[in-house]
């Protein structure tokens, strides 16, 4: 089960939202180990496209090297689909590397950058096998100054 607070999900939806009609991309890095995404971080989509994102391998490599000086991992690895439903396509499942980590696909198919509902389902995905795994959603702890 994938367990995020309210601003990581409202995060991850206005991305979304703000990159439609091209697909958004992004990764929620917590401590190693952990299981616990807290750390959003947006990426761009270098391929530009409505039906494919690919993450800049220069600012995946500056991710990961920086993700490693935090004792960090990537806990979500998230991205849209525009137009079809939020399961993962054979692209997505070829591409998935990193068998801890919780692949959450949003898909703006029915309003697109506009208000409504989006489809919002998470996935863990090994070995090219490919499980839904139930989302709670978590209310936002307010940090103290």
């Amino acid at each position: 089960m994938l367990t995020i607070d309210q601003a990581t999900y409202d995060a991850i939806v206005a991305h979304a939202k703000r990159d439609h009609p091209d697909e958004a991309c992004g990764i929620v890095a917590g401590p190693e180990g952990s299981d616990r995404p807290e750390r959003f971080i947006e990426m761009i989509n270098a391929a530009g496209s409505p039906t494919f994102y690919e993450f800049d391998s220069t600012d995946l490599f500056q991710l990961y090297k920086d993700m490693d000086e935090r004792d960090e991992e990537p806990v979500v690895i998230y991205h849209s689909h525009t137009a079809t439903e939020a399961y993962p396509s054979r692209t997505d499942i070829g591409l998935a590397s990193e068998p801890n980590a919780h692949y959450v696909l949003v898909s703006t198919r029915e309003h697109g950058n506009n208000d409504g509902p989006v489809e919002f389902r998470s996935y863990r995905i090994i070995d090219a096998v490919v499980t839904e795994e139930d989302v709670t959603i978590t209310p936002t702890e307010e940090s103290t100054p």
